[in-house]
C-alpha cells in the first residue's frame, strides 16, 4: 500500500462535492503531467488512501482523506473536443490520458499549507517542495501518520 497527496480546485471538485456524489465517487479526470499519469497506472492501487488537497484557492490545504477506488482507465474528457482537456492527438484506441476513481472517506478540518510548511516533520514532504506543481504526489508513511494522528487528531489510518 502507498499513500497518496492528490490537489483538485475546489471550484471544480471540492471535498464537499466528493462526499455529496454518488456512492462518494469522482473520476480524477484533467490531468495532463505524463509523471502523475504514470503515477496513476504504475503505482496507485485500488484501496490507497489519498490526502483531498484544495489547490489555487484562498487557503490551499488537505481538506479530507479519500482513498483509491479503481485502477486507471482512458480519462474520457481527453476525446470531448468540448472539454478544457480534450487532446486532439489522443484516440480510443491510443488514448495518452488516464485517470482513476477516488471515493470520499472523510472530510477534516482543514489543514492549510503554512501549518504544513511549519512541521518539522513534514520537511522533506513532496508537494511542499520548491517548485512542486505535480497534481498528484506520494505521501511517506510516517508523514502520512503524522498527519493523520498529530494534526488531524485520527487513530487510525
Amino acid at each position: 500500500m502507498r499513500y497518496w497527496l492528490m490537489k483538485s480546485e475546489p471550484d471544480d471538485v471540492s471535498i464537499d462535492d466528493l462526499a455529496a456524489r454518488p456512492g462518494g465517487t469522482v473520476p480524477w479526470y484533467g490531468v495532463r503531467n505524463y509523471q502523475a499519469r504514470n503515477l496513476m497506472r504504475d503505482a496507485m492501487t485500488v484501496g490507497d488512501p489519498v490526502f483531498f488537497y484544495h489547490s489555487s484557492c484562498a487557503e490551499p490545504g488537505i481538506a479530507g482523506i479519500a482513498r483509491v477506488a479503481s485502477a486507471a482507465y482512458p480519462d474520457a474528457t481527453q476525446f470531448d473536443a468540448t472539454s478544457p482537456y480534450y487532446d486532439a492527438k489522443a484516440t480510443p484506441e491510443t488514448p495518452r490520458w488516464l485517470n482513476v476513481d477516488v471515493q470520499f472517506v472523510r472530510k477534516t478540518r482543514l489543514i492549510g499549507l503554512a501549518e504544513l510548511r511549519a512541521q518539522a516533520e513534514l520537511a522533506n514532504m513532496r508537494v511542499l517542495a520548491r517548485g512542486n506543481r505535480l497534481s498528484i504526489t506520494e505521501v511517506e508513511p510516517a508523514e502520512w501518520r503524522y498527519i493523520t494522528r498529530e494534526l488531524m487528531g485520527l487513530r487510525e489510518d
